[in-house]
């Protein structure tokens, strides 16, 4: 057996040990861990850029040109109302074709063929004249709405008092209208009377 002096030597050691290695884990620095996202999302761009050089191989740069083509579109403006749309320019051609080399958008097309029927105008002037309207309505009353609802109600106030003095004319007219009697024919048809009753005694 060892003396009691060598145990606690030994033991004192140990616990110095011990310590030593407590601190050596305490100044290990500690690697941040990787979460499972990261490595989804690396993962997957991986394999998108893998794919994406399988496709070119297998495709090669020839086949390429047996792709349909991408229609580019282009954002144009109506002339008359001021709409925008995405339209492709072999359409922008086609519509300014038919309209004087101006683009309008559908609804001013028909109505600017409307008055070309009603009022019978070739289509530059139907357009000219749909075209000063919008002008009009784009200065007026997009700016000045309150103040075109109250023109539009005196107008229809108007109009309707234009209507009651027609009427009135009217009747006014057709009350004065009538059989016109000078004299009654009361007075005739006792003479006719009067004289048949003689004939009638004689027989």
């Amino acid at each position: 057996m060892a003396p009691h002096g060598e145990s606690l030597l030994r033991s004192n050691h140990t616990t110095k040990n011990n310590n030593n290695n407590k601190n050596n884990d305490q100044n290990v620095i500690k690697q941040p861990l990787i979460s499972n996202d990261n490595l989804k999302r690396t993962v997957s761009d991986i394999s998108m850029v893998l794919s994406k050089e399988v496709t070119m191989s297998t495709c090669g740069p020839g086949r390429d040109a047996n792709l349909p083509p991408i229609i580019e579109v282009e954002g144009t403006k109506c002339e008359c109302c001021g709409l925008s749309e995405d339209c492709t320019p072999q359409y922008i051609a086609r519509v300014r074709s038919k309209f004087v080399g101006k683009w309008i958008c559908g609804l001013c097309s028909e109505a600017v063929k409307e008055e070309e029927g009603k009022k019978g105008v070739i289509r530059e002037e139907a357009l000219s004249s749909h075209m000063n309207a919008c002008s009009k309505f784009n200065k007026h009353v997009r700016a000045h709405p309150v103040l075109y609802q109250a023109e539009a109600m005196r107008q229809m106030l108007k109009k309707k008092r234009a209507d009651k003095a027609i009427r009135a004319n009217k009747t006014v007219q057709n009350k004065g209208v009538g059989i016109a009697r000078t004299s009654s024919c009361i007075p005739a048809i006792t003479g006719d009377i009067k004289n048949e009753h003689p004939r009638r005694d004689n027989n």
